[in-house]
């Protein structure tokens, strides 16, 4: 349900639940009348009870969503802007923004299909030798971009050895994320265009890590390194979803989200290295 629709039903459900309360009050009274003070006639009506708990859901993530707005504009720095410019009140979400009342820490996100659908974001990072899976994540941001540093240093920690190259396709570019790597001694090598084209950007756009990245990426080397990318990562991917024939998690929250991912990057990688253990 979007902020705006949860507004209005909010109102809505506040003046049923002062109608329903007014007509048990006149009915208890009358009761009293009839029947004396002492018969019971104070429990709450059904139909009261369904919208009291409607609202409570509703009223619970409205404030979750101004919570996440507030935080958000306090991040950006939205807080310190020009107050008479903004359109809406800090920590007031957009009337479209929206929630899901039954896992409320997935996000709506665009999926392959080109439809929407409720998701987290599952992230994984491959050795390239052996294709076994050296890190993993689930997020409930769309974007990937944030997830490139923390992955490559998630790498390291499990396997005692630091990421010498690494591929990654455009949606991990960021001037932030180039600069980090570089800092770290990680030569990189990561689309700046859309999709598998590794040079798809305006030559002198972007940061000066940006930059160096693009030059890169133009060298007979760059594009060799680059193109060695989707035959290392997009295998494993099948290999979830085809051979383990896991799509979809199955539990609620995003704790859970991230174990049930975890167990199954586990299970590939016990299938995985029995291939390459088991003699010819």
């Amino acid at each position: 349900m979007s902020y705006g629709r949860m507004q209005e039903a909010d109102a809505r459900l506040r003046r049923e639940i002062a109608q329903i309360t007014q007509r048990a009050q006149e009915v208890d009274a009358a009761e009293d009348v009839e029947f004396g003070p002492d018969f019971r006639g104070d429990e709450l009506p059904a139909e009261l009870r369904r919208r009291e708990t409607r609202r409570a859901k509703i009223r619970e993530a409205m404030e979750r969503l101004e919570a996440e707005e507030a935080a958000h504009d306090d991040a950006s720095g939205r807080g310190q802007s020009r107050p008479g410019g903004l359109k809406r009140p800090i920590g007031v979400p957009p009337a479209t923004q929206q929630m899901n009342f039954t896992d409320p820490e997935s996000r709506l996100m665009k999926t392959a299909s080109g439809g929407f659908e409720q998701c987290y974001n599952a992230q994984l990072a491959i050795d390239a030798e052996r294709q076994i899976i050296v890190a993993a994540a689930v997020t409930e941001k769309a974007a990937d971009n944030g997830q490139l540093g923390p992955l490559e240093e998630q790498a390291e920690a499990n396997t005692g050895v630091r990421t010498a190259t690494l591929l990654a396709d455009a949606g991990y570019k960021a001037e932030a994320n180039f600069a980090a790597l570089e800092q770290r001694g990680v030569d990189a090598y990561v689309s700046l265009g859309k999709g598998e084209e590794p040079r798809a950007t305006a030559a002198g756009s972007g940061g000066p890590c940006t930059q160096r990245m693009a030059r890169k990426l133009r060298t007979d080397e760059g594009r060799r390194r680059f193109k060695r990318r989707k035959a290392i990562v997009e295998p494993v991917y099948g290999w979830i979803k085809q051979v383990l024939g896991f799509r979809a998690v199955s539990m609620r929250g995003l704790a859970k989200a991230k174990g049930e991912w975890s167990l199954v990057c586990l299970v590939l990688n016990l299938r995985r290295m029995a291939t390459l253990t088991v003699p010819a």
